[in-house]
């Protein structure tokens, strides 16, 4: 297990990204039914979502940061495919902060277009999407934050790296 901050031995980064995710998806339906209709209910409904994932987005790149920092290996792949997930992650962050602080005025209206924020909510979900496919190549393939047993260890041609405080998985070298 790599994962440097848990919660009883789970990982407390997977289990704050659903919120982000949610958040960013509600924000890009908000602008999508806004724009189609031009009523102010989904307009705020997209600022609220956009606001809520920016934050949620905070609070769950705190945990993956460490736990990229301090529990993965230096020169291996999966800090490659970390930074590269938590790259996108913060544009994506970057494209909603944008999105809120643009929209944020018009709470109480009046109507106002919302082509920008459709398109830079639609961007910061397809990067979201992207991160998530990468993040979830650290789970699978590099089995970060996966603690395993001997058996499985076995049945993957995986070798346990026994540090104190700390296993590491590792693909069998031969």
């Amino acid at each position: 297990m790599y994962s440097k901050i848990t919660v009883a031995r789970h990982p407390v980064h997977p289990a704050l990204v659903a919120f982000p995710v949610a958040f960013y998806t509600g924000s890009l339906v908000g602008f999508a039914v806004y724009v189609a209709n031009n009523h102010q209910f989904w307009l705020n409904l997209a600022i609220a979502a956009s606001i809520a994932g920016a934050g949620t987005a905070i609070l769950a790149a705190v945990p993956g940061f460490v736990d990229w920092l301090l529990g993965v290996p230096r020169h291996s792949q999966a800090k490659i495919v970390g930074a590269a997930h938590g790259g996108l992650n913060l544009v994506a962050l970057g494209l909603f902060i944008a999105v809120a602080v643009r929209y944020v005025g018009h709470w109480n209206g009046p109507a106002t277009d919302a082509t920008l924020g459709l398109a830079l909510s639609a961007l910061g979900v397809a990067l979201t999407i992207a991160a998530g496919a990468m993040g979830w190549t650290l789970v699978q393939t590099f089995h970060i934050g996966v603690s395993l047993t001997d058996a499985q260890c076995r049945d993957e041609d995986i070798v346990h790296l026994h540090v104190p405080g700390l296993m590491l998985a590792s693909p069998r070298r031969n």
